[in-house]
């Protein structure tokens, strides 16, 4: 067996719906599967989701908010005024920043912009920039992706004489700031069609109206802003995503080249993955380390030489921002895992002194990768008496009403019911963490606990072809709310199996069913080449792609996770070198049988761990269920009996023999008749040391004439003093097969016909029929 990493719940679909669907829009069986998965159950729905287009993008003055906004900033550019555009620190706050710097640039603005820096002025609206602004003469603050929280801030700056436009998509509090203009997607509630739009999607419609025409040109931004921001790819997403990958892939603009050289993207080929974890993760690691204001300035670039020197700056501060994070990570683990009260937390909130606060975000995903618990990952600074972090939830946990329910010990968080931002008093942090593990005792279930894949796409091998792959792109963008199918492959066997990679870390597999085969790569998995037996049905959940070498192209799959649902043998039979086969056994899960003591000694020295030496008095309960069968049994019972206790999914089988009584064979009648004349006709006769000269003469292995002295001193038929063997005349006449040593070997052949020398299918078949019953 193996375990999944997640448990996988596996969509079962209408087949007929599916055969309607890839009959009527002439598609395939695939691309019809994620339709119906993604909610369409007719060809007019479907036809809507293939076909993304301008019907989908509003009208930005349905837009509350936005008609004031626009006659505001004209005012200001008849009055000359200035005017600030305040933006965020990330990926969607920089494009926001860098989309409505480029419209106000164009109609003639006179216009400045900046960032606050996270470490010294944290997230949204400051009352000290704002006041450097009004030093500065500003008249009109636009913010980008943040202003919905900034009660105080905006109160100030009214106080000060400016006027303040918000722009912004977060979720809103219970009370809304004083600004002259809030222009949201969700306020007021529902008057807008769209309301899951990013916070670079807001700006690019104020940005559409002032332009009086749709911004062909700032699409880029969109799409990098929308898709890095984790925001729904429906709706109207979808279409300003699409367009946005579009002008990126035909870009001319110098910072594309340069984030693409940077990156290692192929400019043709920019998808909404080259964004997500290329491009999104180099202009957060900007503002994540220090000011983003680079990122702004990058993306405003024409000069291919500056844009080649930021973005070599933006790629510099993601290595750095890689290498904190693995650090902040493995010391959050290793305090989790050295306390268990923290462990055991339905909510896990932790804190460490001097924590890098700009990655703890990420620090937190992969805390609830790990887990699967709600997270918190806070800094600590004791000279400030602060607590600053992140937080990311699982489902069932809304972090943003939970986190409300605690505003008297935590007065600054904003956020989203996935993930949430925060600063409270050092000496709030454990009560926060008491608090949250009550609350979620209330809200989140043992089963709402437990990890889960959601696979909506089962498929089998005779549906991939490089076609239907090609046809699944026409599905995209993918993203949060519609997701990347998830393929399942079932109840398939490895043809081939091996190692790749310099490391030998990757695993290369053939798959195949009755009629077809599939390539298949998982990476990182060169371990399951140890733990995939010969002829075992597996399944596997991953993604399909096209493999192209030398013009030719292949389907292929990449492995993601792999279940074997049945337990399994691995043969191990004849294998000499003994280091060599326990090197690819997990020892700590694994137990080795001897069910003699010439074998536990034997072997001693080459295994690493205790073995047990199995007798009628050791009790199987007591053993793992991954086990490692040193020798043959003494019998078929005692196997039988271990085989029927323990609850097995790994049977290592070896089978070591000193002396093979199935290859030496069983002696016939004929042989003991002539055997028993000649010692008749010898009387003392020494057999150690005439017995390799019989062994020549008679044509049988010194072994065997050994077994027939034996049978005959056990019938009586000889008595052997001295080493001397002497024929007993006058003893009554008995069956060989009465003799003990004869039943020995008669049933240590049929043992060693059964599990030494038969085939790898004849042994498992053995097994499973014990096994099952």
């Amino acid at each position: 067996m193996i375990q999944s990493q997640k448990v996988w719940e596996i969509e079962v679909q209408d087949e007929q719906l599916i055969k309607q669907l890839s009959a009527q829009l002439n598609i395939s069986s695939i691309a019809a599967k994620i339709l119906i998965a993604r909610g369409c159950e007719n060809p007019e729905q479907a036809a809507s989701l293939l076909k993304i287009d301008e019907s989908q993008y509003h009208d930005p003055y349905l837009m509350a908010g936005m008609e004031e906004a626009i006659t505001r900033i004209e005012e200001a550019l008849e009055n000359g005024e200035k005017i600030l555009v305040y933006g965020d620190y990330d990926a969607d706050g920089i494009t926001s920043t860098t989309v409505l710097l480029n419209a106000l640039l164009d109609i003639g603005a006179d216009v400045s912009f900046v960032i606050p820096d996270r470490f010294i002025h944290g997230y949204g609206p400051n009352e000290e920039l704002f006041r450097k602004a009004h030093e500065d003469g500003v008249n009109l603050i636009i913010t980008v992706d943040n202003g919905i929280s900034g009660i105080e801030q905006v109160k100030l700056a009214r106080e000060l004489g400016m006027d303040v436009i918000i722009t912004d998509h977060h979720e809103p509090g219970d009370v809304l700031p004083d600004a002259n203009v809030i222009i949201h997607p969700r306020i007021p509630q529902g008057h807008y069609p769209f309301g899951e739009l990013a916070g670079v999607g807001v700006a690019f419609k104020l940005a559409h109206a002032l332009y009086g025409e749709l911004p062909d040109h700032l699409f880029e931004y969109v799409a990098i802003g929308t898709i890095a921001d984790l925001v729904p790819l429906v709706g109207e997403n979808r279409y300003l995503v699409q367009r946005g990958l579009q002008a990126l892939q035909q870009s001319a603009n110098p910072w594309v080249k340069a984030i693409c050289d940077a990156s290692g993207a192929n400019q043709r080929e920019i998808n909404e993955e080259t964004v997500g974890f290329y491009f999104g993760p180099r202009l957060n690691a900007i503002g994540r380390l220090g000011s983003a204001e680079p990122g702004v300035h990058f993306l405003m670039s024409e000069d291919q030489l500056q844009a080649n020197d930021l973005a070599k700056q933006l790629n510099d501060k993601n290595t750095e921002r890689k290498k904190i994070v693995e650090e902040i990570a493995n010391e959050a683990i290793s305090m989790i895992e050295n306390n268990d009260d923290l462990k055991q937390s339905l909510v896990l909130v932790v804190a460490g002194e001097g924590w890098n606060p700009g990655v703890v975000g990420i620090v937190a995903s992969r805390l609830v990768e790990k887990y699967y618990r709600p997270t918190i990952v806070l800094s600590n600074n004791h000279e400030k008496g602060i607590a600053k972090g992140s937080a990311r939830s699982i489902e069932g946990f809304h972090l943003y009403n939970e986190l409300a329910k605690n505003r008297d010990i935590l007065p600054h968080f904003g956020g989203h019911p996935m993930a949430a931002g925060m600063t409270l008093p050092i000496e709030h942090v454990e009560a926060l963490r008491t608090r949250l593990n009550e609350q979620a005792k209330a809200c989140l279930s043992e089963e709402q606990l437990v990890q889960r894949l959601q696979i909506d796409v089962p498929i089998d091998l005779s549906e991939i072809t490089v076609d239907a792959i090609q046809e699944i792109r026409q599905l995209a963008p993918f993203g949060t709310e519609f997701p990347k199918p998830i393929f399942a492959i079932q109840n398939v066997k490895a043809k081939s199996l091996r190692k790749i990679g310099s490391a030998e870390n990757h695993l290369k597999m053939e798959l195949e069913d009755a009629y077809h085969s599939l390539d298949a790569i998982g990476f990182n998995k060169g371990y399951l080449h140890e733990e995939i037996s010969y002829g075992i049905a597996l399944s596997l959940v991953g993604d399909l792609q096209i493999n192209e070498w030398q013009g030719n192209k292949k389907p292929q799959f990449m492995v993601q996770d792999v279940r074997i649902d049945e337990w399994q043998l691995y043969d191990y039979r004849g294998k000499s070198q003994t280091s060599n086969w326990v090197a690819k056994v997990n020892i700590e899960k694994t137990d080795f049988i001897a069910f003699t003591k010439q074998t536990k000694d034997h072997f001693e020295q080459a295994i690493p761990k205790e073995i047990i030496h199995l007798t009628d008095e050791v009790n199987p309960l007591t053993l793992r269920k991954n086990i490692v069968l040193l020798d043959l049994p003494g019998n078929f019972s005692l196997l039988e009996k271990l085989l029927h206790k323990v609850q097995i999914e790994r049977i290592y089988a070896h089978f070591h023999t000193d002396q093979s009584a199935y290859m030496n064979g069983m002696p016939t009648r004929d042989h003991f008749k002539w055997y028993y004349g000649f010692l008749k006709k010898r009387p003392a006769f020494n057999l150690n040391e005439h017995i390799e000269k019989l062994s020549q003469h008679i044509g049988l292995n010194m072994e065997v004439i050994k077994f027939m002295t034996t049978v005959f001193f056990e019938l009586g038929f000889v008595t052997i003093e001295n080493g001397l063997t002497t024929v007993n005349e006058n003893v009554p006449k008995q069956a060989l097969s009465e003799a003990p040593s004869y039943k020995m070997r008669t049933q240590q052949i049929e043992l060693e016909q059964k599990l030494v020398y038969a085939t790898y299918s004849e042994l498992k078949q053995w097994f499973n029929e014990r096994l099952s019953s």
